[in-house]
């Protein structure tokens, strides 16, 4: 994006290069492509900076500049259509991200960008000169401005290993440790749970950790929990699993119906049925969210079936699962953590080297999926862009 800005503004006068360490560009954006391609959301702006929660002021301006229609004028001037979905989810109307990248790279080129693949980013030189190593060996390259947009932590074998943290910390920049984010957690399950679960989801449940609920659904691992509902609450089960060494998750496998209302069916007879059958139809539980009661039940003091309809109700309403840790970097979606605000101007450039530029997953902000990721990736490449130029146009 910060190519495309630097290129389209300065009208060509700016030459461009981008260097990427992997054989062909845009590998990561194609993997983001793999769901759809959710470029960003409709909902309301205000509701919409609430998503990056404590970064919120720090991105208002780039999102403000460059928002949700930005990306869907620039998209459709592309040549991909875009749609929004009953989610209030924007995509490309192909559902794919090659069309797009395709499109996005024959403009690039056609406005003289220069792309050099198979090239890792070792930092600088003595000299200032930016360090690469390729095919070709060690090389060094001299550049009146640089824009480094080399992802977070969590998607190594396309690139983003978050190997420029060293790097960058080398250079006096203060950097806020990476983290796994829109990521799953683990949980110890009893093996019997795990066996006959695993690889199975929890469907129309409701997630809640201290004042946060979310919708959605999760899917049960062999390990713990993944999915959407369990990635847009990564945040705070992130931040108390690292405080307090765990976190307690609470399930409500009922959430369209009110608890008085729920506890009418439950509270009737069970003749002779089994606790599963009965809880099914009186209950209308999947056979997982059965599971998950039973499981539950193994660190109370009473049985489940000895539980009266309220009480069972009560339950149902609020699972509660102990997640004892968070799953690794490579597992997670996006990583959390990076090159602080404080470090940069409003230009996205780094106080202690003029000229320098960050944007994308290496500053310090956090998102859930949604098209939040690629909109703010998208909002600070094309700052970063406009930085660049009038850096270089002495502003």
């Amino acid at each position: 994006m910060a190519a495309d800005v630097v290129s389209a503004e300065s009208g060509g006068q700016i030459r461009v290069t981008v260097y990427d360490r992997m054989p062909s560009v845009g590998r990561k954006f194609l993997m983001a492509g793999r769901g759809g391609l959710n470029l960003t959301h409709s909902e309301d702006l205000e509701r919409f900076l609430e998503r990056y929660g404590g970064r919120a002021d720090e991105l208002r301006p780039v999102i403000e500049a460059f928002g949700p229609d930005a990306v869907k004028s620039w998209c459709e001037g592309l040549g991909q259509q875009t749609f929004t979905g009953s989610s209030g989810r924007v995509f490309p109307k192909s559902m794919k991200a090659s069309p797009l990248l395709r499109a996005w790279l024959r403009r690039l080129g056609e406005r003289g960008v220069e792309f050099k693949t198979r090239q890792r980013w070792l930092g600088w030189g003595e000299t200032g000169q930016l360090k690469f190593e390729g095919p070709e060996g060690l090389t060094g390259v001299a550049a009146d401005a640089v824009v480094l947009a080399l992802g977070g932590g969590s998607w190594a074998r396309l690139g983003s290993d978050g190997g420029w943290v060293e790097i960058l910390r080398g250079q006096g920049v203060g950097i806020a440790d990476l983290a796994p984010s829109n990521c799953g957690f683990t949980v110890e399950w009893s093996d019997h749970f795990r066996g006959k679960f695993q690889g199975q989801p929890l469907k129309r449940i409701a997630l809640q950790v201290g004042d946060r609920t979310v919708r959605g659904e999760a899917m049960i691992t062999a390990g713990g929990l993944e999915g959407g509902a369990i990635y847009a609450l990564s945040g705070p089960l992130r931040e108390a699993i690292l405080r307090d060494g765990c976190a307690t998750l609470h399930i409500d496998l009922r959430p369209d119906i009110m608890a008085g209302d729920l506890a009418v069916p439950l509270d009737g007879p069970r003749k002779k049925q089994s606790l599963s059958t009965f809880l099914r139809k009186a209950g209308r539980l999947s056979p997982p969210a059965i599971g998950l009661l039973q499981e539950a039940a193994l660190s109370m003091p009473v049985r489940l079936g000895d539980l009266g309809g309220e009480e069972l109700t009560a339950l149902i309403k609020a699972v509660p699962v102990g997640l004892t840790g968070i799953a690794s970097m490579d597992r997670a979606i996006s990583t959390a953590g990076g090159v602080r605000f404080d470090e940069v101007d409003g230009r996205f450039m780094l106080s202690n080297k003029p000229g320098v530029f960050v944007a994308g997953e290496m500053l310090d902000w956090d998102a859930p999926t949604g098209g939040y990721l690629l909109q703010a990736s998208f909002a600070t490449g094309a700052a970063a862009g406009r930085g660049v130029v009038d850096w270089l146009a002495g502003k």
